[in-house]
């Protein structure tokens, strides 16, 4: 197990120290929530198109439980379960950190970011995929995109993000399924 931690930190390390200040600017951009709201409400557009009203409702329930289900699941490992430091914070890899964030957290196994943003790439391009060609492929180019900002930025070893990408996945796919199922016996789907 040591093994595998120092492996993680030796990656994260690379990873991080990859960064150039010509680029923190995007990552920055990638790893803040809210500057991902224009794309929340083009998918909002896309879902009222092709759910009608009926199932746009269903679909903002869904996402508002999907990201505290993977939110609340995050910080169970993050604060209960495991409290590993983030390496901002870790004595032995804090002084060799590129660290560009804003602000450092306490604990950082495993990444929410990365959990909700593939919770939702894989919930929303699996529920859109039949009607928007290429969708699941862009959304999930996002996730991971937003995954790896955690890491450029130096708030999360790479086990963090793959742990929460992991998790995300699966509330996704579970979230697709009840939306699903909801959509058939409530939702009116409109073409």
């Amino acid at each position: 197990m040591e093994e595998l931690i120092q492996l993680d930190k030796d990656l994260f390390l690379y990873l991080n120290n990859l960064g150039s200040p010509i680029w923190d600017g995007f990552w920055l951009f990638m790893t803040e929530k809210f500057y991902q709201i224009p794309l929340y409400l083009l998918l909002l557009i896309f879902f009222y198109k092709y759910f009608g009203i009926r199932g746009t409702i269903i679909t903002l329930i869904l996402v508002a439980l999907l990201i505290t289900a993977s939110d609340q699941l995050a910080n169970l490992f993050k604060y209960v379960i495991f409290k590993r430091p983030r390496p901002c914070r870790a004595e032995d890899v804090a002084e060799f950190t590129r660290f560009i964030a804003e602000r450092c957290g306490r604990y950082g196994y495993f990444s929410g970011h990365a959990t909700n943003s593939m919770a939702l790439a894989f919930f929303t391009g699996l529920a859109l995929q039949k009607h928007l060609k290429y969708i699941f492929l862009f959304m999930i180019i996002w996730a991971i995109i937003v995954s790896y900002s955690r890491i450029y930025v130096g708030v999360h070893y790479p086990a963090d993000v793959v742990t929460g990408m992991v998790a995300g996945i699966l509330l996704g796919v579970g979230a697709y399924k009840l939306h699903s199922f909801l959509i058939k016996r409530f939702g009116q789907v409109s073409y």
